[in-house]
């Protein structure tokens, strides 16, 4: 397909949802969701 290609660059909320499936996220304790770890893209 053209134009269709992987993404190497998560969003935010993206990597939010990567770091809860990691067990690295708790909604609880983290106020903000700026300065994030870098996440592996997960397939």
């Amino acid at each position: 397909m053209k134009g269709v290609s992987k993404r190497n660059v998560l969003k935010r909320f993206e990597r939010v949802e990567v770091l809860r499936k990691l067990g690295r996220w708790d909604h609880a304790t983290a106020k903000r969701v700026t300065g994030l770890p870098k996440t592996p893209i997960l397939k």
